[in-house]
Parts: C-alpha cells; structure tokens; sequence
C-alpha cells in the first residue's frame, strides 16, 4: 500500500515515513518477495556491468526515469520484460535469475512499491544498487544502511556512473557489503521462528483493535 491508511490496517508495504504506524507490516505475497538465491559465483569473476529486468509502465515512473538515461550506457544491460507498455523499444525477452548473477551489480529500482528482488539480489554473491528506499515491507527495506548493505545511488541516479566505477575499484569494499547483506537476509531465513513473529505481531493487531481480548496465539502455537 502507497498511502497509510486511517485507521490501523494489515499491509504489504508502507511508506517509511514518519506517522506509518496504521500501516501494520505482515509477510504478505511471499511467493514473490522472500525469495532467496544460492550463489555459487565468486564476486571478483563476475561481470563489471548493471544488470536491469524489470516490468516498466507509467504507473512507475522511477524506472522509466532510469531506462530513458541509462538504457544505452556501456556500463548497463537494461530490458523491460512486459510486452504490454508503450515503452516497447525497451522491451528484451526474461532472463533467469542465474543469469543475471553473472553481473557484479544488480538494478533495484521501486516499482509501484519497493524492488520485488532486493531481496534475492541481497541472498546473493552480487550487490542491489538503489537509490536510499522510500517504502519497506516484512523485510524492513527503512532500517537497510548506504554502502553497507547496498550501494546507494543518488534519486535523480546522476551518479551512478561514478559509483560503479568507484566499487569496481573497490572489490574489498564490495566483499564487505556482500557479507553485510548476506547476514541481513539470513535473519529471514527460518521459518518457524517468522511464522512465530507474524503470529505475533497479528495478535497485538487484534489486540489493540479489540477484535479479540486473549492472548492465546503464542500459546497455540507451541502446543
């Protein structure tokens, strides 16, 4: 959800904004945004290029920002992977995610809400570039620090030239936020101690909404 709703809601995504806290986060659409990634590839032999899939529409105007200046550059393999969109000249066909880990760097760009693959792109031995992120999920996109988790590019992406060379530069740095981002994921990664979080924090929702008056979704779920 874009905006924050009036009164406390159960949501996919909010903004990170001060006064969000009638969005209530769950772990919602898992199928397509926690998902992970085993990378075998070595950072230092992958490719010096920013690799960009993504679907494009006037409904996300960030990307078509990023397409419309970097879509020729030498130093970016972009495509627009809808068929559907006025942007056609942009359009290549879909490429695996093994694929796309062949690139040192990996494109992030919001869509509607936040970039769907942050999250594999952050499992993996390549590095998310973005600009600092403006909505977060379940994955609390909010707490995520510049060049440390990810490299971070300017909003208007001005200098996205600059930090990609500069990171080229810089493979011990790069193995850094490799390693940052890694460990970031893998508070993710086990299960039954999210389902315990979701169940919790789904309760306190229906606690402070008085639509229930026990607590007995913990105790349910040790049982």
């Amino acid at each position: 959800m874009v905006d924050v709703p009036n009164v406390p809601t159960v949501v996919k995504s909010r903004p990170i904004t001060e006064g969000n806290e009638n969005s209530v986060l769950l772990k919602l659409n898992k199928v397509r945004h926690f998902t992970y990634t085993k990378d075998t590839r070595n950072f230092i032999h992958k490719k010096n290029i920013l690799i960009g899939r993504g679907g494009i529409s006037d409904h996300k105007p960030k990307r078509i920002s990023f397409y419309n200046q970097y879509f020729n550059h030498p130093m970016c393999d972009l495509g627009q992977t809808n068929k559907n969109s006025k942007y056609h000249y942009w359009y290549k066909k879909k490429i695996s995610i093994e694929s796309q880990l062949k690139f040192k760097f990996i494109l992030c760009l919001e869509g509607i809400d936040v970039s769907s693959n942050l999250k594999w792109v952050m499992s993996s031995n390549s590095i998310a570039v973005m600009p600092k992120p403006t909505m977060e999920t379940w994955f609390m996109e909010g707490t995520l620090i510049p060049n440390y988790h990810y490299i971070e590019i300017k909003k208007d992406y001005s200098d996205l030239e600059e930090r990609l060379n500069y990171y080229i530069e810089s493979p011990n740095e790069c193995l850094k936020i490799i390693k940052n981002a890694n460990r970031y994921v893998d508070q993710f990664r086990d299960n039954k101690r999210e389902r315990l979080i979701s169940l919790l924090v789904l309760e306190k929702y229906l606690l402070m909404t008085q639509q229930t008056e026990k607590s007995t979704l913990e105790a349910d779920y040790n049982q």
